[in-house]
């Protein structure tokens, strides 16, 4: 530090502190006692079920019964046996490999095996790409 003009000694006292306790730790065990002992107040609330072994909504008996007795079977739409053979045929009429032809509308190769296995869950959209580039029809009649 040579050249930067005389150095000044700071002669200010300085004074360290723990950090104030968190609000996790203002609610530790150790804490409140010692609140206790030093004549703090202290506020106490019990939550509800606090403490108990129970999840908060164990009282849901009326919609589990009813999901219960649910006989309705979910699940998503497949694509047609006819759909899937539609574009496998029109596939094979360009000389297109499953690559050649998801590149050609902009999808991933997956897609592509998706539909013609059957896996697919139908995309109007998707479809309609296929039919441009095959130059086929491949939901109805052709």
């Amino acid at each position: 530090m040579a050249g930067t003009g005389p150095i000044a000694q700071d002669w200010e006292p300085v004074v360290l502190r723990k950090k104030a306790p968190t609000a996790a730790a203002k609610k530790d065990e150790k804490a409140v006692n010692a609140a206790r002992r030093s004549g703090a107040d202290i506020e106490t609330v019990k939550k509800s079920n606090a403490g108990m072994n129970k999840a908060a909504s164990s009282s849901t008996t009326l919609n589990t019964r009813k999901l219960d007795e649910e006989t309705e079977n979910l699940s998503h739409g497949r694509v047609s046996s006819e759909l899937k053979k539609n574009l496998m045929q029109a596939r094979l009429d360009k000389k297109l490999t499953q690559s050649q032809l998801a590149q050609q509308i902009n999808e991933k190769p997956q897609v592509i095996q998706e539909y013609e296995s059957g896996k697919a869950i139908p995309n109007q959209q998707i479809i309609t790409k296929l039919e441009r580039v095959l130059g086929v029809k491949l939901r109805g009649k052709k």
